[in-house]
């Protein structure tokens, strides 16, 4: 079974808010016959549109191929939140690779921010995009490790845009009284991922990539030149690089084995009104302190966007509402009853270190993947930097190289139950609150 075909109708957005709400792009024709090219990418997500833009704007032909529509997928269905530095804190990376490294990926984190700010500013991208993510504890000991990590990036990083909230401060910001303080940070951000996504498809068009869609690549003939197939055609390449996070499939078995595929939901209610001052006093983000993190915003219409429940198989679930009104209805429970309007769900792709897989996993074959819910920011600078790797040597391409990944125990078959076991432990004690 294939992921790219198990959910969704074949080159058609999912039924989302987002996609409701965004003017899609013209069709872009499929592969047909033979072409070629000096880079290939496969996967019109954030990080194959940034790569393809990035590699048009050096004067290289580029092709790329996309099996759906450009930000189909985890690019065009995400929670919207652009946050700072790595999917994993300063002190964990500290441990994980020493104090000179974790500063450099802290220093590419930013720069991560300020790349995806940079190209909605220079290709006039209206996504609309927004200041503030609030991280909410629901523990003392979560409060208590916001509150120190911010005082680590204060000092040590010299980060001055975080700040702690104790219990009232947070509450005057969001009324939940499932948290109990936690952290602003202003320098993060939040926007519309889809517009963004076909934003930078256009970006990329007008910088001279060429881009099809529904154009499924099934196989991929490796040697000096690369053969990709898709369908109904083929591109013969120098260099190839797999931009196709968790919807990749078993395009090269290096990735697979050390990036894994879940599936998250997302419901967005109908508008609140006054209300939604009961769920956020200011238009910031919120993402909380669970292993099984909830996240959510308004949007510009007053609805809630709220973002929880994850799975592990290849199927949606039958009732994605259902799932995602669970976990909403302890963070807001006045809300156990809001109609949902739109409910959809994305897959995404982890990694055991939850950190991105960047890799040259043959000598003209460059991949990117496993962004573990810090996608928008990283994927898009992800992009960049293969582009350069296909170039010459990149600097942040070999500082994401530093970092250890090791494949998921089980191989192809365990993995997937072994990972389920675990997380049910970790929700089972978010639910006891140990």
């Amino acid at each position: 079974m294939n992921l790219l075909f198990s959910n969704d109708t074949r080159g058609a957005y999912p039924q989302s808010w987002y996609a409701s709400t965004a003017t899609p792009l013209a069709p872009f024709a499929p592969l047909q016959g033979e072409t070629r090219a000096d880079v290939c990418i496969v996967g019109g997500g954030y990080t194959g549109l940034s790569a393809a833009l990035h590699l048009a704007e050096m004067g290289v032909d580029v092709v790329l191929l996309e099996a759906h529509r450009v930000g189909f997928g985890a690019s065009g269905r995400n929670g919207g939140q652009l946050g700072s530095g790595q999917r994993q804190d300063q002190i964990t990376l500290e441990k994980m690779v020493g104090a000179d490294t974790a500063r450099l990926l802290w220093d590419l984190g930013e720069d991560a921010k300020a790349l995806v700010r940079g190209l909605i500013a220079k290709h006039g991208i209206d996504c609309s995009l927004k200041d503030g993510i609030a991280w909410a504890a629901s523990r003392p000991s979560d409060k208590t490790d916001l509150h120190d990590y911010a005082e680590h990036l204060q000092t040590r990083y010299g980060y001055s845009q975080i700040k702690p909230l104790d219990r009232d401060a947070f509450h005057a910001l969001c009324p939940s009284p499932d948290y109990i303080g936690g952290t602003l940070d202003m320098g993060a951000a939040h926007l519309h991922p889809l517009r963004l996504a076909l934003g930078l498809a256009k970006a990329a068009t007008t910088a001279g990539a060429r881009i099809h869609e529904r154009s499924h690549v099934h196989d991929i003939r490796h040697g000096s030149k690369a053969i990709i197939r898709t369908d109904a055609g083929h591109v013969i390449a120098d260099h190839v690089i797999l931009a196709g996070n968790g919807y990749l499939g078993g395009l090269d078995r290096q990735v697979t084995a050390r990036v894994m595929p879940i599936n998250n939901y997302v419901i967005a209610t109908e508008p609140l009104g006054d209300g939604a001052a009961n769920v956020l006093t200011q238009d910031v983000a919120v993402a909380d302190s669970r292993f099984v993190v909830n996240y959510f915003r308004l949007t510009h219409d007053k609805r809630l966007l709220f973002g929880g429940g994850e799975t592990y198989g290849y199927r949606f679930p039958s009732d994605i509402p259902a799932l995602v009104r669970k976990p909403m209805s302890v963070i807001f429970p006045h809300l156990h009853d809001v109609p949902i309007d739109y409910a959809w769900g994305g897959t995404l792709a982890i990694t055991i270190k939850r950190m991105p897989y960047l890799a040259r996993v043959r000598p003209n074959v460059l991949s990117a993947s496993g962004y573990s819910g810090h996608g928008v920011g990283n994927a898009i600078q992800a992009g960049k930097l293969l582009a350069e790797a296909t170039r010459g040597p990149s600097e942040g391409f070999a500082a994401f190289n530093t970092v250890p990944h090791t494949p998921f125990p089980g191989g192809g078959i365990m993995r997937t139950p072994i990972l389920k076991l675990a997380m049910s432990w970790y929700a089972m004690r978010d639910r006891l609150g140990v």
